[in-house]
Protein backbone atom coordinates (compact mmCIF):
# COMPACT_ATOMS: atom_id res chain seq x y z
CA UNK A 1 0.00 0.00 0.00
CA UNK A 2 2.78 2.42 0.92
CA UNK A 3 4.61 1.59 -2.29
CA UNK A 4 1.46 2.44 -4.24
CA UNK A 5 1.12 5.75 -2.43
CA UNK A 6 4.74 6.60 -3.16
CA UNK A 7 4.18 5.71 -6.83
CA UNK A 8 1.22 8.06 -6.97
CA UNK A 9 3.32 10.86 -5.56
CA UNK A 10 6.19 10.25 -7.99
CA UNK A 11 6.65 12.94 -10.61
CA UNK A 12 6.08 12.11 -14.31
CA UNK A 13 9.78 12.66 -15.03
CA UNK A 14 10.83 10.04 -12.47
CA UNK A 15 8.24 7.60 -13.81
CA UNK A 16 9.46 8.06 -17.39
CA UNK A 17 13.11 7.60 -16.36
CA UNK A 18 12.28 4.36 -14.57
CA UNK A 19 10.25 3.08 -17.54
CA UNK A 20 13.04 3.96 -19.96
CA UNK A 21 15.73 2.21 -17.88
CA UNK A 22 13.60 -0.93 -17.48
CA UNK A 23 12.75 -1.06 -21.18
CA UNK A 24 16.38 -0.48 -22.18
CA UNK A 25 17.72 -3.39 -20.12
CA UNK A 26 14.78 -5.62 -21.05
CA UNK A 27 15.65 -4.97 -24.71
CA UNK A 28 19.43 -5.02 -24.53
CA UNK A 29 19.70 -8.42 -22.84
CA UNK A 30 18.23 -10.58 -25.61
CA UNK A 31 19.76 -8.33 -28.27
CA UNK A 32 23.31 -8.97 -27.10
CA UNK A 33 22.52 -12.51 -26.13
CA UNK A 34 21.43 -13.49 -29.63
CA UNK A 35 23.60 -11.11 -31.69
CA UNK A 36 27.36 -10.75 -31.45
CA UNK A 37 28.30 -7.15 -30.80
CA UNK A 38 31.35 -7.41 -33.02
CA UNK A 39 29.31 -8.57 -35.99
CA UNK A 40 26.34 -6.26 -35.44
CA UNK A 41 27.85 -2.96 -34.36
CA UNK A 42 24.53 -1.19 -34.99
CA UNK A 43 22.65 -3.35 -32.47
CA UNK A 44 23.52 -1.07 -29.53
CA UNK A 45 22.26 2.10 -31.22
CA UNK A 46 19.07 0.31 -32.27
CA UNK A 47 18.43 -0.83 -28.69
CA UNK A 48 18.90 2.76 -27.55
CA UNK A 49 16.60 3.99 -30.32
CA UNK A 50 13.93 1.49 -29.26
CA UNK A 51 13.97 2.66 -25.62
CA UNK A 52 15.68 5.99 -24.83
CA UNK A 53 13.12 8.22 -26.68
CA UNK A 54 10.55 7.14 -24.10
CA UNK A 55 12.01 9.87 -21.88
CA UNK A 56 10.07 12.37 -24.05
CA UNK A 57 6.96 10.27 -24.64
CA UNK A 58 4.57 12.73 -22.90
CA UNK A 59 5.84 15.77 -24.80
CA UNK A 60 6.05 14.18 -28.26
CA UNK A 61 4.15 10.88 -28.34
CA UNK A 62 4.04 10.54 -32.16
CA UNK A 63 7.76 11.23 -32.85
CA UNK A 64 8.67 8.94 -29.93
CA UNK A 65 6.45 6.18 -31.36
CA UNK A 66 8.13 6.61 -34.77
CA UNK A 67 11.67 6.45 -33.38
CA UNK A 68 11.02 3.48 -31.12
CA UNK A 69 9.20 1.82 -34.00
CA UNK A 70 12.22 2.15 -36.26
CA UNK A 71 14.52 0.68 -33.63
CA UNK A 72 12.07 -2.12 -32.83
CA UNK A 73 11.56 -3.01 -36.51
CA UNK A 74 15.29 -3.20 -37.23
CA UNK A 75 15.85 -5.38 -34.16
CA UNK A 76 12.93 -7.59 -35.17
CA UNK A 77 14.24 -8.02 -38.72
CA UNK A 78 17.58 -9.29 -37.32
CA UNK A 79 15.97 -11.54 -34.70
CA UNK A 80 17.61 -9.43 -31.97
CA UNK A 81 14.29 -8.45 -30.37
CA UNK A 82 12.89 -9.93 -27.15
CA UNK A 83 9.61 -11.83 -27.18
CA UNK A 84 7.69 -8.55 -26.79
CA UNK A 85 8.73 -5.11 -28.11
CA UNK A 86 8.49 -3.35 -24.75
CA UNK A 87 9.50 0.10 -25.96
CA UNK A 88 6.99 0.11 -28.80
CA UNK A 89 4.23 -1.14 -26.48
CA UNK A 90 4.85 1.79 -24.11
CA UNK A 91 4.91 4.18 -27.08
CA UNK A 92 1.60 2.73 -28.33
CA UNK A 93 0.02 3.18 -24.92
CA UNK A 94 1.26 6.78 -24.85
CA UNK A 95 -0.01 7.93 -28.24
CA UNK A 96 -3.34 6.19 -27.58
CA UNK A 97 -3.63 8.25 -24.38
CA UNK A 98 -2.31 11.64 -25.48
CA UNK A 99 -2.53 12.10 -29.26
CA UNK A 100 -5.27 13.60 -31.41
CA UNK A 101 -7.56 11.26 -33.40
CA UNK A 102 -5.88 11.71 -36.81
CA UNK A 103 -2.42 11.25 -35.36
CA UNK A 104 -3.58 8.16 -33.49
CA UNK A 105 -4.93 6.67 -36.72
CA UNK A 106 -1.68 7.37 -38.58
CA UNK A 107 0.38 5.92 -35.73
CA UNK A 108 -1.75 2.75 -35.65
CA UNK A 109 -1.25 2.21 -39.42
CA UNK A 110 2.51 2.72 -39.19
CA UNK A 111 2.74 0.48 -36.11
CA UNK A 112 0.90 -2.34 -37.88
CA UNK A 113 3.22 -1.98 -40.86
CA UNK A 114 6.25 -2.15 -38.58
CA UNK A 115 4.92 -5.27 -36.82
CA UNK A 116 4.32 -7.03 -40.14
CA UNK A 117 7.77 -6.14 -41.48
CA UNK A 118 9.58 -7.20 -38.30
CA UNK A 119 7.82 -10.59 -38.38
CA UNK A 120 7.62 -11.36 -42.11
CA UNK A 121 11.16 -10.37 -43.14
CA UNK A 122 12.94 -12.76 -40.75
CA UNK A 123 10.30 -15.40 -41.60
CA UNK A 124 9.25 -15.78 -37.98
CA UNK A 125 6.63 -18.21 -36.73
CA UNK A 126 3.17 -17.07 -37.75
CA UNK A 127 1.96 -17.65 -34.18
CA UNK A 128 3.95 -14.58 -33.16
CA UNK A 129 1.31 -12.48 -34.93
CA UNK A 130 -1.25 -13.62 -32.39
CA UNK A 131 0.32 -12.68 -29.09
CA UNK A 132 2.17 -9.67 -30.52
CA UNK A 133 -1.05 -8.27 -31.95
CA UNK A 134 -2.87 -8.96 -28.68
CA UNK A 135 -0.15 -7.16 -26.74
CA UNK A 136 -0.43 -4.07 -28.96
CA UNK A 137 -4.24 -4.08 -28.81
CA UNK A 138 -4.06 -4.29 -25.01
CA UNK A 139 -1.57 -1.42 -24.82
CA UNK A 140 -3.71 0.74 -27.09
CA UNK A 141 -6.88 -0.11 -25.14
CA UNK A 142 -5.24 0.82 -21.84
CA UNK A 143 -4.11 4.17 -23.23
CA UNK A 144 -7.53 4.87 -24.73
CA UNK A 145 -9.16 3.98 -21.41
CA UNK A 146 -6.99 6.45 -19.53
CA UNK A 147 -7.77 9.11 -22.15
CA UNK A 148 -11.49 8.43 -21.80
CA UNK A 149 -11.36 8.68 -18.01
CA UNK A 150 -9.42 11.92 -18.20
CA UNK A 151 -11.91 13.34 -20.69
CA UNK A 152 -14.79 12.33 -18.44
CA UNK A 153 -13.11 13.92 -15.44
CA UNK A 154 -12.54 17.11 -17.42
CA UNK A 155 -16.21 17.18 -18.45
CA UNK A 156 -17.32 16.63 -14.86
CA UNK A 157 -14.99 19.39 -13.65
CA UNK A 158 -16.32 21.76 -16.31
CA UNK A 159 -19.89 20.87 -15.39
CA UNK A 160 -19.13 21.43 -11.71
CA UNK A 161 -17.54 24.77 -12.55
CA UNK A 162 -20.57 25.86 -14.57
CA UNK A 163 -22.94 24.74 -11.82
CA UNK A 164 -20.89 26.65 -9.27
CA UNK A 165 -20.87 29.77 -11.46
CA UNK A 166 -24.62 29.40 -11.99
CA UNK A 167 -25.20 29.10 -8.25
CA UNK A 168 -23.07 32.16 -7.58
CA UNK A 169 -24.93 34.12 -10.26
CA UNK A 170 -28.29 33.00 -8.87
CA UNK A 171 -27.21 33.97 -5.36
CA UNK A 172 -26.07 37.38 -6.60
CA UNK A 173 -29.39 37.92 -8.40
CA UNK A 174 -31.31 36.89 -5.30
CA UNK A 175 -29.27 39.28 -3.12
CA UNK A 176 -29.93 42.08 -5.60
CA UNK A 177 -33.64 41.26 -5.60
CA UNK A 178 -33.81 41.27 -1.79
CA UNK A 179 -31.88 44.54 -1.69
CA UNK A 180 -34.33 46.11 -4.17
CA UNK A 181 -37.35 44.88 -2.24
CA UNK A 182 -35.98 46.10 1.08
CA UNK A 183 -35.12 49.47 -0.41
CA UNK A 184 -38.58 49.83 -1.93
CA UNK A 185 -40.38 48.80 1.26
CA UNK A 186 -38.22 50.75 3.71
CA UNK A 187 -37.79 53.91 1.63
CA UNK A 188 -41.47 54.16 0.77
CA UNK A 189 -42.84 53.31 4.19
CA UNK A 190 -40.41 55.49 6.15
CA UNK A 191 -41.03 58.43 3.81
CA UNK A 192 -44.80 58.07 4.28
CA UNK A 193 -44.42 57.75 8.04
CA UNK A 194 -42.15 60.80 8.32
CA UNK A 195 -44.47 63.01 6.29
CA UNK A 196 -47.56 61.82 8.18
CA UNK A 197 -45.87 62.16 11.55
CA UNK A 198 -44.72 65.70 10.75
CA UNK A 199 -48.22 66.59 9.57
CA UNK A 200 -49.81 65.16 12.73
CA UNK A 201 -47.34 66.92 14.99
CA UNK A 202 -48.07 70.28 13.36
CA UNK A 203 -51.81 70.09 14.15
CA UNK A 204 -51.79 68.08 17.35
CA UNK A 205 -52.90 71.14 19.37
CA UNK A 206 -55.08 72.90 16.84
CA UNK A 207 -56.82 69.91 15.22
CA UNK A 208 -56.62 66.79 17.43
CA UNK A 209 -58.84 64.73 15.14
CA UNK A 210 -56.65 65.35 12.13
CA UNK A 211 -53.53 64.62 14.20
CA UNK A 212 -55.06 61.37 15.41
CA UNK A 213 -55.82 60.34 11.82
CA UNK A 214 -52.24 61.13 10.80
CA UNK A 215 -50.79 59.05 13.61
CA UNK A 216 -53.14 56.19 12.77
CA UNK A 217 -51.87 56.39 9.21
CA UNK A 218 -48.30 56.18 10.55
CA UNK A 219 -49.21 53.04 12.49
CA UNK A 220 -50.95 51.46 9.49
CA UNK A 221 -47.99 52.21 7.25
CA UNK A 222 -45.58 50.77 9.79
CA UNK A 223 -47.60 47.58 10.20
CA UNK A 224 -47.78 47.05 6.44
CA UNK A 225 -44.05 47.69 6.14
CA UNK A 226 -43.36 45.04 8.78
CA UNK A 227 -45.50 42.51 6.90
CA UNK A 228 -43.70 43.18 3.62
CA UNK A 229 -40.28 43.10 5.28
CA UNK A 230 -41.15 39.80 6.93
CA UNK A 231 -42.01 38.37 3.55
CA UNK A 232 -38.87 39.77 1.92
CA UNK A 233 -36.58 38.43 4.61
CA UNK A 234 -38.41 35.14 4.84
CA UNK A 235 -36.40 33.63 1.98
CA UNK A 236 -33.26 33.98 4.12
CA UNK A 237 -34.60 32.00 7.04
CA UNK A 238 -34.17 28.28 7.75
CA UNK A 239 -36.42 26.39 8.02
CA UNK A 240 -38.97 27.84 5.64
CA UNK A 241 -41.02 30.74 6.93
CA UNK A 242 -44.50 30.02 8.22
CA UNK A 243 -46.91 31.20 5.51
CA UNK A 244 -49.19 32.67 8.20
CA UNK A 245 -46.50 35.23 9.06
CA UNK A 246 -45.99 36.45 5.51
CA UNK A 247 -47.98 38.20 2.82
CA UNK A 248 -47.74 37.85 -0.94
CA UNK A 249 -45.59 40.32 -2.83
CA UNK A 250 -47.88 43.24 -3.77
CA UNK A 251 -48.92 43.67 -7.38
CA UNK A 252 -51.53 45.62 -9.31
CA UNK A 253 -54.22 44.49 -6.87
CA UNK A 254 -52.47 46.60 -4.19
CA UNK A 255 -52.13 49.72 -6.34
CA UNK A 256 -55.22 51.46 -4.97
CA UNK A 257 -54.00 51.01 -1.40
CA UNK A 258 -50.59 52.40 -2.40
CA UNK A 259 -52.17 55.50 -3.93
CA UNK A 260 -54.42 55.97 -0.90
CA UNK A 261 -51.45 55.86 1.49
CA UNK A 262 -49.68 58.43 -0.62
CA UNK A 263 -52.75 60.72 -0.58
CA UNK A 264 -52.61 60.70 3.22
CA UNK A 265 -49.41 62.73 2.97
CA UNK A 266 -51.41 65.58 1.42
CA UNK A 267 -50.26 64.88 -2.11
CA UNK A 268 -52.92 64.99 -4.81
CA UNK A 269 -52.53 61.63 -6.56
CA UNK A 270 -54.49 60.90 -9.73
CA UNK A 271 -54.86 57.61 -11.60
CA UNK A 272 -55.78 57.30 -15.28
CA UNK A 273 -56.13 54.14 -17.34
CA UNK A 274 -56.34 53.77 -21.10
CA UNK A 275 -57.13 50.68 -23.10
CA UNK A 276 -58.54 47.40 -21.85
CA UNK A 277 -57.00 46.20 -18.57
CA UNK A 278 -55.60 42.68 -18.71
CA UNK A 279 -53.99 40.28 -16.28
CA UNK A 280 -50.24 40.54 -16.94
CA UNK A 281 -47.68 37.97 -15.76
CA UNK A 282 -47.02 38.13 -12.04
CA UNK A 283 -43.46 39.36 -12.59
CA UNK A 284 -44.78 42.29 -14.62
CA UNK A 285 -47.52 43.09 -12.08
CA UNK A 286 -44.99 43.20 -9.22
CA UNK A 287 -42.62 45.34 -11.28
CA UNK A 288 -45.40 47.82 -12.08
CA UNK A 289 -46.26 48.14 -8.39
CA UNK A 290 -42.62 48.62 -7.36
CA UNK A 291 -41.99 51.19 -10.10
CA UNK A 292 -44.99 53.27 -9.07
CA UNK A 293 -44.08 52.86 -5.40
CA UNK A 294 -40.52 54.09 -5.97
CA UNK A 295 -41.67 56.96 -8.17
CA UNK A 296 -44.19 58.11 -5.55
CA UNK A 297 -41.55 57.76 -2.82
CA UNK A 298 -39.23 60.05 -4.76
CA UNK A 299 -42.04 62.55 -5.23
CA UNK A 300 -42.84 62.60 -1.50
CA UNK A 301 -39.19 62.80 -0.42
CA UNK A 302 -37.66 65.11 -2.99
CA UNK A 303 -40.11 66.75 -5.37
CA UNK A 304 -41.96 69.28 -3.25
CA UNK A 305 -44.88 68.61 -5.58
CA UNK A 306 -48.56 69.28 -5.08
CA UNK A 307 -49.87 66.83 -7.65
CA UNK A 308 -48.74 63.60 -9.28
CA UNK A 309 -50.50 61.54 -11.94
CA UNK A 310 -50.17 57.83 -12.55
CA UNK A 311 -51.09 56.75 -16.07
CA UNK A 312 -51.56 53.13 -17.15
CA UNK A 313 -51.77 52.55 -20.90
CA UNK A 314 -52.88 49.00 -21.68
CA UNK A 315 -52.23 47.29 -25.01
CA UNK A 316 -52.73 43.64 -25.96
CA UNK A 317 -49.09 42.73 -25.40
CA UNK A 318 -47.68 45.38 -23.05
CA UNK A 319 -48.38 47.91 -20.32
CA UNK A 320 -46.96 51.44 -20.37
CA UNK A 321 -46.64 53.28 -17.05
CA UNK A 322 -46.14 57.01 -16.67
CA UNK A 323 -45.69 58.79 -13.32
CA UNK A 324 -45.44 62.57 -13.65
CA UNK A 325 -45.37 65.27 -10.97
CA UNK A 326 -45.30 69.08 -10.86
CA UNK A 327 -42.39 69.36 -8.45
CA UNK A 328 -38.80 70.50 -8.71
CA UNK A 329 -37.87 68.35 -11.70
CA UNK A 330 -34.68 66.45 -12.56
CA UNK A 331 -32.44 68.56 -10.29
CA UNK A 332 -33.79 66.67 -7.29
CA UNK A 333 -32.44 63.30 -8.48
CA UNK A 334 -29.20 62.35 -6.72
CA UNK A 335 -28.46 59.07 -8.47
CA UNK A 336 -29.43 56.87 -5.53
CA UNK A 337 -30.42 53.24 -5.48
CA UNK A 338 -34.06 53.93 -6.37
CA UNK A 339 -33.57 54.61 -10.07
CA UNK A 340 -30.98 51.83 -10.28
CA UNK A 341 -33.49 49.42 -8.79
CA UNK A 342 -36.14 50.61 -11.27
CA UNK A 343 -33.87 49.91 -14.21
CA UNK A 344 -32.88 46.49 -12.90
CA UNK A 345 -36.53 45.49 -12.49
CA UNK A 346 -37.46 46.74 -15.95
CA UNK A 347 -34.46 45.03 -17.57
CA UNK A 348 -35.39 41.77 -15.83
CA UNK A 349 -38.79 41.93 -17.55
CA UNK A 350 -37.30 42.81 -20.93
CA UNK A 351 -38.85 46.29 -20.85
CA UNK A 352 -37.64 49.83 -21.34
CA UNK A 353 -37.34 52.72 -18.89
CA UNK A 354 -36.81 56.45 -19.33
CA UNK A 355 -36.68 59.24 -16.76
CA UNK A 356 -36.41 62.98 -17.22
CA UNK A 357 -38.24 66.31 -17.27
CA UNK A 358 -42.01 66.29 -17.32
CA UNK A 359 -44.00 67.62 -20.26
CA UNK A 360 -44.76 70.79 -18.33
CA UNK A 361 -42.17 73.40 -17.45
CA UNK A 362 -41.61 71.89 -14.02
CA UNK A 363 -41.74 68.37 -12.67
CA UNK A 364 -40.29 64.95 -13.32
CA UNK A 365 -41.48 62.05 -15.45
CA UNK A 366 -40.88 58.32 -15.14
CA UNK A 367 -41.92 56.18 -18.09
CA UNK A 368 -41.68 52.42 -18.48
CA UNK A 369 -43.02 49.93 -20.98
CA UNK A 370 -43.25 46.30 -19.92
CA UNK A 371 -44.06 43.53 -22.42
CA UNK A 372 -46.23 40.66 -21.25
CA UNK A 373 -44.06 38.12 -23.04
CA UNK A 374 -40.32 38.60 -22.80
CA UNK A 375 -38.47 38.34 -26.12
CA UNK A 376 -36.14 35.32 -26.30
Amino acid sequence: MFAALRARRASPVVVDVVITVVVFFATVYPSFKFAALAETWWCGPMVALASVPLLWRRKAPIPVALLTGIGTTVLGMTRALPDLPYGQLVATYTFAELSAPLWRLAAVVVTIAGIVISIVVPDADVQIFGYTGLAFVTAYALGAGVRGRRTQIALLEERTKRLSEGQLAAAAQERARIARDMHDVVAHSVSMMVVQAEGGASVVHTDPDRAEAAFEAVADTGREALVQLRHTLGVLREPAVDARNTAPVPGLESLDALLQRTRRTGLDVGLAEHGTPAEPPREVAVTVYRLIQEALTNVVKHAGARRVTVDLDWSPDALAITVEDDGRGPDRINGGHGLIGMRERVDACGGELSTGPAASEHGFRVFARLPFVRAS
